[in-house]
C-alpha cells in the first residue's frame, strides 16, 4: 500500500476523516463554471451546497474537452461563448469563498489554459481563491511535478485520474504524486457514457485501496440517486457530472436563465443524492 498520508489540516483532509467517522461517503456534484452564465455558477455552488454537497468540483471552459461526453461538451462550449477563462473561473471560486469558508472546491480541467497562465500565476491565485484541490485530466503523473509540487507547497491537492484498466503498480505511483483523493473512472470512455456496473466496481474499489492510501472517489455513470446510493456503499466520494449539467441546462432553457424556481430544482436533486448517499450503508 503507498504511504501517502492524508493532510489532516487541509478542508479536503478534514471532510474525508470527518465522514470517514460518520461512516458515509461524500457527495461531490460538478458544474462546468460559466453554464449558464457566471454568477449563475456561484448561485448553484451555494445552491448544491444547501442540497448536500460536501465539495464541489467545477470545471474549468475547455475548447476540447477529451475527457467529457457530449452533456458537458456543450457545457463548455456555451460557458467558452461567454469569455469566461480560467481567471473567471478562479475569481468565481473568490467569490463563492465570500459565503462558504468550510466547503471544498477542485477545479478540474485541461493543461493548456494553466500552462498559457503560468503555473507559478495559477497557483498563486487559485491559492488566493481558495481552491482546495487541482484535477488536471490531459496530465500525466510523470509531467506533473511542476505542478504538483507547487501546488502542495501552498496547501492545494493534485488529483489524480484512475481507470478499470490501470494496473495496481500504477495506481501506486499515481498515488504517491497525488493527495487529497484519487478520482476513479469507473467506465471506459466520456463522462456520461454507459450503464455502471456497481457490482463489478465494488471489487475495483477494493483493488484501489490495496494499492492506495487515500480515499477514493468515483465518477462517470452516476446519473440519479439509485447509482449514488449504490457508489456510497463502496466508494469513499460520489461524484455526480453529467445528470447536473443536463439538469441545469433543462433549467435554464426553460426560463432563459438561472431562477430560483431553477436553483430550487438542483437543490432538490442533490437532497436526493444526498440522503441516498447518507443511507447507503445503513
Amino acid at each position: 500500500m503507498s504511504e501517502t498520508t492524508q493532510q489532516p489540516t487541509t478542508r479536503l483532509g478534514s471532510l474525508f476523516e470527518r465522514l470517514k467517522g460518520e461512516n458515509r461517503a461524500a457527495l461531490i456534484p460538478y458544474i462546468t463554471a460559466g453554464d449558464p452564465d457566471a454568477q449563475a455558477t456561484v448561485e448553484l455552488m451555494h445552491a448544491m451546497v444547501e442540497g448536500g454537497a460536501d465539495a464541489i468540483e467545477v470545471g474549468v471552459p475547455f475548447s476540447d474537452p477529451m475527457a467529457d461526453g457530449p452533456v458537458i461538451q456543450a457545457a463548455h462550449e456555451r460557458a467558452l461563448k461567454s469569455g469566461l477563462g480560467l481567471r473567471g473561473v478562479i475569481d468565481l471560486v473568490a467569490e463563492f469563498r465570500k459565503r462558504d469558508t468550510d466547503t471544498p472546491v477542485v477545479l478540474m480541467g485541461y493543461q493548456n489554459p494553466i500552462e498559457a497562465l503560468g503555473v507559478t500565476a495559477f497557483v498563486d491565485k487559485a491559492a488566493g481563491a481558495g481552491v482546495d484541490g487541482v484535477l488536471t485530466v490531459d496530465l500525466p503523473p510523470e509531467e506533473a511535478d511542476e505542478l504538483s509540487v507547487a501546488l502542495g507547497e501552498r496547501g492545494m491537492s493534485p488529483i489524480f485520474l484512475l481507470a478499470p484498466t490501470t494496473s495496481a503498480a500504477r495506481t501506486r505511483e499515481v498515488a504517491s504524486k497525488g493527495s487529497g483523493f484519487v478520482y476513479y473512472v469507473s467506465l471506459k470512455g466520456v463522462t456520461g457514457a454507459a450503464n455502471l456496473d456497481t457490482e463489478a466496481l465494488a471489487t475495483q474499489v477494493e483493488g484501489v485501496r490495496e494499492a492506495c492510501a487515500l480515499p477514493v472517489g468515483v465518477g462517470f455513470g452516476i446519473r440519479d440517486a439509485e447509482t449514488a446510493g449504490q457508489v456510497g456503499r463502496v466508494a469513499d466520494a460520489v461524484i455526480v457530472g453529467s445528470a447536473i449539467v443536463r439538469l441545469i441546462h433543462e433549467q435554464a432553457s426553460a426560463a432563459g436563465g438561472m431562477n430560483a424556481q431553477g436553483l430550487e430544482t438542483v437543490r432538490g436533486f442533490l437532497a436526493e443524492l444526498r440522503s441516498a448517499v447518507e443511507t447507503a450503508r445503513q
